[in-house]
C-alpha cells in the first residue's frame, strides 16, 4: 500500500509511484506482475524507458540521492519483502547512497574532423612530407607503389594520433571527476556530428562542486581546430553503481 510519499501515477502504463521507507532510506517502486515486460513494439518499450527514468528524476527531486536500478528490475512479493530487502541490504545501501551524493553521471563524447587531422599530422611529420614530395616526382608506375606506401603511413600516423590524443584528453578530463567508464559502444550520434569521427566516450561520475571546472576542460578541447565535444547530463549514476550481493 505504501506508507511513504506518493509520487502519483506516473508509472508504467500510469501506475501509481509511492516510496517504502525504512530507516532513513526509501525503495521507490510500483506493483507489477512478478514477470519481466514484454514491449510489443520499439515505440513501446521507448515510452516505459522514458517512464522509468521519469521516475528516476522525480526521486532525485525529492530526495536528492538515488541508486538507479536498471528497468525491468522486480522483485517478487508485497511491500514487506521490500522492507525486508532493505533491513538485510541496509548496510550496502546506505554505503553506496554515501558514496554517490552530490554526485551525478555525464556523458563526454569527442569527435573529430578526420580531413584536418590529417592535414595537421602532415604539415608536422618530416617524414610523410618527404614521402609526399617523393611520390610526386617519380614516375607513374613508381608512384603508384609510393603512394600506397604514404597511404598506409598516414593512416597509422592517424591512428597513433587518435590515440595519442584520446590519451590526452582522457587524463585531462580524469582530473576533475570522481570515476570514469570508457564506453565501446554509443547511442546514436546526432545529425550535427555527422562526418566526424568519435575518438573516445567517457561516462563520468562527478560532483556537483567540479561540474563546471570539467565543462572548462572540455570548452578547451571544443575550441580545438577540428575538434567538438558533445557533453550530456546529468543523470542519475547509472555506469558506478555498486550492488553486487545486495
Amino acid at each position: 500500500s505504501g506508507t511513504g510519499f506518493n509520487f502519483g501515477d506516473i508509472g508504467i502504463d500510469g501506475s501509481r509511484v509511492y516510496a517504502i521507507p525504512y530507516l532513513d532510506i526509501a525503495a521507490v517502486v510500483h506493483s507489477c506482475a512478478a514477470k519481466p515486460y514484454r514491449a510489443k513494439d520499439d515505440e513501446m518499450a521507448k515510452e516505459w524507458i522514458l517512464a522509468h527514468n521519469y521516475v528516476i528524476d522525480q526521486a532525485t527531486g525529492k530526495f536528492g540521492t538515488v541508486i538507479p536500478f536498471s528497468f525491468d528490475a522486480i522483485i517478487r512479493g508485497d511491500d514487506d519483502t521490500i522492507e525486508d530487502w532493505m533491513s538485510g541490504s541496509y548496510e550496502n545501501l546506505k554505503k553506496e547512497l554515501e558514496r554517490v551524493q552530490n554526485k551525478a553521471e555525464y556523458s563526454v563524447q569527442i569527435f573529430c574532423d578526420h580531413e584536418k587531422l590529417a592535414m595537421q599530422l602532415l604539415e608536422s611529420d618530416c617524414e610523410l612530407k618527404e614521402l609526399k614530395e617523393k611520390t610526386g616526382k617519380m614516375p607513374k608506375g613508381a608512384a603508384y607503389l609510393l603512394q600506397r606506401r604514404f597511404e598506409l603511413k598516414v593512416k597509422d600516423a592517424i591512428s597513433a594520433g587518435i590515440s595519442r590524443l584520446a590519451s590526452e584528453f582522457g587524463s585531462r578530463i580524469r582530473e576533475d571527476v570522481e570515476e570514469t567508464r570508457v564506453e565501446e559502444s554509443t547511442s546514436r550520434v546526432p545529425e550535427r556530428y555527422r562526418g566526424r569521427k568519435l575518438i573516445m566516450t567517457l561516462s563520468c561520475l562527478v560532483k556537483e562542486d567540479k561540474v563546471e571546472k570539467l565543462g572548462e576542460v572540455l570548452d578547451e578541447v571544443n575550441n580545438r581546430d577540428g575538434f567538438a565535444v558533445r557533453f550530456t547530463g546529468p543523470w542519475a549514476p547509472f555506469s558506478f553503481v555498486r550492488l553486487r550481493g545486495v
